[in-house]
């Protein structure tokens, strides 16, 4: 037998089947084979893991990471940084919050060119869709960008404005033509308000689960109609989940994803003052949050990413009217997740499929997702019985602010590997683009 590149050993191995004990051959960049967890394998290095967890490199389609133009936010050297320190071996960049927004060939341009050569995992990349922009959706498909971003409601920035509703019609009839993906910020402006006060009650009050539910049922309609697939993003309100179960069992080609902090945390727990936990859509209810487990068990909502969104700790003032809206949690998502989801009875499987099989088939990832034969051999050894303390001036985030910080979560990331090679400060990670 041709001696393998790695071997890895685990008797928690968690593969598309379930866990399993077993020993993953690698060679070259690929997982060459599964073999029993005790064969004799020769190999140029072997681990053991024993008891420990072996998982599926995450894949987070949902990441902010700001650069160029607002790199003070995050850089792709931070981001990449936190995203191996956390488990994540893929992630797929947002089209706004950098300057310029990826809303044309020549952004992307831009975008490849900050990124090349910073980045610790692989990285991938939205387009967006604005208006007046949709004679470039097709040229920017052709390049690569695994989908487009639209908001239905003010984004937060000016250079990135929302769709009406001819413009998302347009663009979903464009993207349908080619076979294109459409992934909505989904909230109803003519629902949303300014908060009336200063605190959470009152910026929970302004974003009601309402105006989710009535973007939602906008976007499958128009689906529906037009035939284009879409993915709703972060979703935070259970008033969607009927809407979402329906459309699924008719056919239509949506589907959904929420957030760590959605399934970990909760409005009533929210400290006066701490924007840390301001994001938009709000963080909800406690009963809010049970809904969204049952969702996540049914399959209504498919795939659990980050929505990593950091800005300056300048701008978290404790105004929740004033303050930036979004969470950093880009390093924390595994273990918050786990921690709340051994609480209620699933196990690492499932973490696995929401948290890294779903996100890469729903942005089209090839070779990502599953510890199976064939993918590339991003594999993460995980303690799922440790406790962690958050200390947020461990992360590597570029502004480490984040709400989890002096919460224990349960299991830690040991080792993060890339295509077989341990993520270890030598930047190796390669920007994906399927160019069609």
């Amino acid at each position: 037998m041709t001696p393998f590149d790695l071997v890895v050993r685990s008797r928690r191995t968690v593969t598309p089947e379930g866990e399993r004990s077993a020993a993953v051959a690698v060679r070259g960049e690929k997982i060459a084979a599964l073999y029993d967890y005790a064969a004799p394998l020769p190999a140029a290095e072997e681990v053991d893991l024993r008891d420990l967890a072996l998982l599926p490199g995450l894949v987070d389609t949902h990441v902010h990471v700001n650069e160029p133009g607002r790199t003070h936010w995050e850089g792709f050297d931070s981001a990449t940084r936190a995203a191996a320190a956390g488990g994540v071996t893929t992630i797929v960049d947002m089209p706004l919050n950098s300057l310029p927004p990826t809303v044309s060939c020549e952004a992307l341009d831009a975008k490849l060119r900050a990124a090349e050569g910073q980045c610790h995992v692989d990285v991938g990349f939205w387009g967006g869709a604005v208006p007046g922009n949709v004679k470039e959706l097709a040229p920017l498909h052709a390049r690569g960008v695994h989908g487009f971003k639209c908001f239905l409601s003010p984004s937060g920035v000016e250079e990135f404005p929302p769709l009406g509703d001819g413009e998302l019609r347009e663009a979903l009839e464009e993207l349908a033509g080619f076979g294109g993906l459409m992934i909505v910020h989904a909230e109803d402006p003519a629902l949303l308000s300014e908060p009336a006060g200063p605190g959470y009650r009152e910026f929970l009050a302004s974003r009601p689960g309402a105006a989710e539910r009535s973007a939602v049922e906008r976007v499958v309609r128009l689906a529906e109609e037009t035939g284009c697939r879409v993915h709703v993003l972060h979703v935070s309100g259970a008033e969607c989940l009927e809407v979402l179960e329906a459309a699924q069992a008719r056919g239509v080609p949506v589907s959904a994803e929420t957030c760590p902090h959605y399934l970990t945390l909760a409005a009533e727990q929210v400290p006066d003052g701490e924007t840390t936990y301001k994001c938009c859509p709000p963080i909800r209810s406690l009963a809010n949050r049970d809904l969204l487990w049952e969702g996540l068990a049914r399959g209504v909502l498919s795939c659990v990413v980050s929505d990593h969104s950091p800005s300056t700790a300048d701008l978290k003032v404790p105004d929740f009217a004033a303050a930036w809206g979004g969470i950093a949690s880009l390093q924390l998502g595994l273990t918050a997740v786990w921690t709340e989801a051994a609480r209620r009875g699933h196990g690492l499987g499932d973490v696995a499929r929401w948290m890294s099989a779903n996100p890469a088939t729903m942005a089209g990832i090839p070779g990502k997702g599953g510890i199976k034969a064939g993918n590339d051999a991003d594999l993460v050894a995980f303690d799922p019985d440790a406790d962690t303390l958050v200390d947020a001036a461990r992360l590597h985030h570029k502004n480490p602010v984040t709400p989890y910080h002096g919460r224990t979560l349960k299991g830690a990331v040991l080792t993060t590997w890339l295509r077989g090679r341990p993520v270890d400060g030598s930047p190796h990670g390669r920007l994906l683009l399927e160019v069609r």
